[in-house]
This record gives C-alpha cells, sequence and structure tokens, in this order.
C-alpha cells in the first residue's frame, strides 16, 4: 500500500517518476549503467513520493530485475505499468508491487498510444483487478477521460484511474482546451463515482499548468520529461522543479 507523504508532499498532490527511459539508454548499448535504482534514489532524495515503471512485452527498457530491484529497495512506493495478461498477472502477485497500473500495450508503439478500453474489455479486466487486489496491491486503470470507462472502472471494483493526458499535451489551441474540458469532467465524474484520479502522459513544465486544472488529483505519473530535462540540469534538479510547479495545485477547475 502506499507509503505516508513526506514532509514536502505538494499540497495532496503527489509526483510518481517513471524512470523506463533511464532503462532505455541502458539498454540501448547493453551496459550496467545508468542505473535504474541509482535514478530512484536520486528522485526519493528530490521529493518524488513513488516510482513507476512498465515492463513490456518486448522488454525494451525496463527489465524483470529492476522491477524485484525496486521492490526490495523500497524507498519509494513502486507502481507496475503492466498489460493485463496471464504471465504479466502472475508477475505482479509474485513481486507484489505497491500499484499495478493495468495499461493497453502494442509490439509496435513508441509508448503508449491510448487508454485501455474498460468498457468493452469489463469481464476480461474484472478477475485481474479482483485477484491484484485480494492480494494487497492497489490497482489503477490507465484509460481515456471517457464516462463509459470511467463507470466500467467502478464497476469493476478499480479503487484507481489514471486519466491519458497525451491528447491535451500535445494539442494546440483550440483543440487543447477541448482536451483540458474531457479531463475536468472525466475527473469530476470519477470522483463523483468514487474512484481516485491520477494522471500521466507527455506531461512537462510547459503544459503543467493545465494539467494542474483537472480537479481531483491525487497522482501525476511523468517520466520521459524529467529524464529529458535532466541531460542538461540532473535529474534530481528535474524532479524538484517539477515538484515547484506543482505547488500551484489547489484541487483543479471548481
Amino acid at each position: 500500500m502506499r507509503q505516508d507523504a513526506s514532509s514536502d508532499r505538494v499540497r495532496g498532490l503527489r509526483l510518481g517518476v517513471n524512470v523506463d527511459h533511464v532503462a532505455t539508454l541502458r539498454q540501448l548499448r547493453g551496459t550496467p549503467y545508468p542505473d535504474v535504482l541509482r535514478a530512484a534514489r536520486v528522485c526519493a532524495a528530490a521529493g518524488a513520493h513513488g516510482i513507476t515503471v512498465h515492463l513490456r512485452e518486448d522488454r525494451r527498457h525496463i527489465q524483470e530485475h529492476d522491477v524485484h530491484t525496486l521492490k526490495a529497495w523500497g524507498g519509494l512506493p513502486l507502481n507496475l505499468e503492466m498489460a493485463a495478461v496471464p504471465a504479466m498477472v502472475e508477475f505482479a502477485l509474485a513481486v507484489r508491487p505497491d500499484e499495478v497500473c493495468l495499461v493497453p500495450e502494442r509490439r509496435l508503439e513508441r509508448t503508449t498510444e491510448g487508454g485501455l478500453d474498460v468498457a468493452t474489455r469489463r469481464a476480461e479486466l474484472a478477475p485481474v483487478v479482483r485477484a491484484l487486489t485480494d492480494a494487497g496491491i492497489v490497482v489503477s486503470l490507465f484509460i481515456e477521460p471517457e464516462p463509459a470507462h470511467l463507470e466500467a472502472a467502478a464497476s469493476i471494483g478499480a479503487p484507481y484511474v489514471e486519466l491519458h493526458t497525451g491528447r491535451y499535451c500535445t494539442a494546440e489551441g483550440s483543440e487543447a482546451a477541448r482536451e483540458l474540458d474531457r479531463l475536468v469532467h472525466a475527473a469530476r465524474l470519477g470522483h463523483r463515482i468514487g474512484l481516485r484520479i491520477n494522471a500521466g502522459h507527455g506531461i512537462h513544465l510547459g503544459n503543467l499548468p493545465g494539467i494542474l486544472e483537472i480537479p481531483h488529483l491525487d497522482t501525476l505519473n511523468i517520466g520521459h520529461s524529467l529524464v529529458c530535462e535532466a541531460v542538461f540540469i540532473g535529474l534530481e534538479a528535474a524532479v524538484r522543479a517539477m515538484l515547484e510547479g506543482m505547488r500551484a495545485y489547489r484541487g483543479g477547475r471548481s
């Protein structure tokens, strides 16, 4: 389960740092560095509230040993992103991360391209959510900000959803405004039907002010932009800068 937040928790809004792309650099050359555990320790020192990793079918970045190592370290709650397939469920039940976020996955995608279709996969996902929950693992579903998926998530007992913010983060002008409205309305509906609301994908300091208009947020899961910024200013400074930006959060739009 979640640990108590540190003294510099950002007004109730948490930061989960995704360290996948630290592993991407390692896997590019098959070296033992950069070390994912070292990255997690730096994030903890900077004030992050959790570590997120995605163990993909093709193992393009995070490997099984990374998940085991981070769980054994235990310095921050571990959130494992994974596909809802039997092999991954078995792995999660053996490792027992603090949280699991179920995500869609396609081998050819560069990164996760959209949300999980909970509305049509309800019967398939319900036993997965139940098995993970019974093992004491907090479950989240990565979804598009659509009422059908929110209602389906609640109906199968998922306590959390993570709203896919990628479309908003790449949109401009009136399209960005429409996408932000979708996220705001989804968060309101999710909160009303008893879900807790996380958000992630494509978030960086430039679009963070819009993200902070989303109400009822619990955690932002951010990875790629932090690792990119770390190239210039270091990982600890990048995490601290994101936390400083998040201090503006007052619960989103009223």
